[in-house]
């Protein structure tokens, strides 16, 4: 009986000093658990006389419940203690003004290419994509340059080897599109639009950048003109820079039209290019088996960074990839 009074003094006093849960735990196994203090206790009572088992056990099971008893107790005050040291811990003062969260916005030239995707799939335009990294002969050899044209120069290109390289024009998309339509994958009459970044080797300044955007779109059908062509960019421009606005065509050398004409419009009392059009060239569409006695076609490529540039009067290209937010914010949201 000595034992069990000893066994419950010393419990009291170790769940007594116990700060924590975790060391209230800690105690529980070492005086409950299947190896505890308290199983040792029962263990011992075939070893007793038997007169004497039936008052130890009593006795044990008496310290078990005590002990259970002052367990639960000191657990229930570690618990509200715990509690209120972590919600001190965690307080948040609600009294303090939230952080603003900061509106999302486009870049300039995201928000371009839509308005551009939006007026041309306006016009009729099918967009389509086309890879960065182009093959030589759909970025010049399918558009008929000539061998010594100057944009097929090395020094214009960046040639990554084995007739590959970065694609100079989203005009390149022109020869994937007319071999679907050798293959019967395609049909015509066409109506086409790319829009996508382009490479070049240039020297960066405030009008030159080795990453550029540009949208392309061509058309194929019977009767084409040069007609259809003026008039489509007419109200390209009037969509882009308002139904005042005035547009000029001269003739111009490009070698996948001919003839071919520099698009531009009036802008603050100059003209201002935009890019270049005309009727695709006949030897283009021969070359593909299209016919060209009875189809023609007309296709433009214009430059995406003009149109913001003109309409917010920026004066040097290298802003668009800075990531200034300076610069950036100063545009719509949406």
């Amino acid at each position: 009986m000595e034992t069990v009074q000893q066994l419950l003094d010393q419990a009291r006093a170790e769940i007594e000093r116990c700060g924590s849960t975790a060391e209230l735990d800690a105690v529980e196994l070492r005086y409950l658990g299947k190896k505890g203090a308290i199983g040792a206790l029962l263990r011992q009572i075939g070893s007793l006389p038997p007169e004497q088992r039936p008052t130890f056990g009593q006795a044990v099971n008496q310290a078990r419940e005590q002990i259970e008893q002052w367990l639960d107790t000191r657990r229930a005050q570690l618990e509200r203690l715990e509690l209120a040291q972590r919600l001190q811990a965690e307080r948040i003062d609600i009294t303090l003004p939230g952080m603003p969260i900061r509106p999302a916005r486009l870049h300039p030239l995201t928000l371009t290419m839509r308005r551009v995707k939006a007026a041309l799939i306006g016009l009729g335009f099918e967009f389509v994509e086309g890879p960065e990294l182009e093959h030589f002969r759909y970025n010049f050899g399918a558009l008929n340059y000539p061998e010594d044209h100057p944009a097929m120069d090395e020094q214009n290109s960046f040639h990554v080897g084995d007739g590959w390289l970065m694609r100079t024009q989203t005009t390149a998309i022109q020869g994937r599109i007319f071999e679907q339509v050798q293959a019967g994958e395609r049909t015509l009459p066409l109506r086409i639009a790319i829009i996508g970044r382009c490479f070049r080797y240039e020297n960066v300044d405030a009008t030159h950048s080795h990453t550029f955007h540009q949208v392309d779109a061509f058309m194929v059908d019977e009767g084409v003109s040069m007609a259809h062509l003026k008039g489509t960019l007419t109200q390209f421009a009037r969509m882009m820079f308002g139904q005042e606005v005035h547009v000029r065509f001269r003739p111009d050398y490009f070698p996948f039209v001919e003839p071919g004409v520099d698009f531009a419009i009036s802008w603050k009392g100059g003209w201002l290019e935009l890019g270049g059009a005309g009727l695709i060239h006949p030897n283009i569409l021969e070359n593909y088996g299209i016919d060209s006695e009875r189809y023609s076609g007309f296709a433009f490529g214009l430059g995406i960074e003009r149109i913001p540039m003109l309409q917010y009067g920026i004066d040097d290209l290298r802003l668009f990839l800075e990531n200034d937010l300076r610069f950036l914010t100063q545009f719509p949201l949406l």
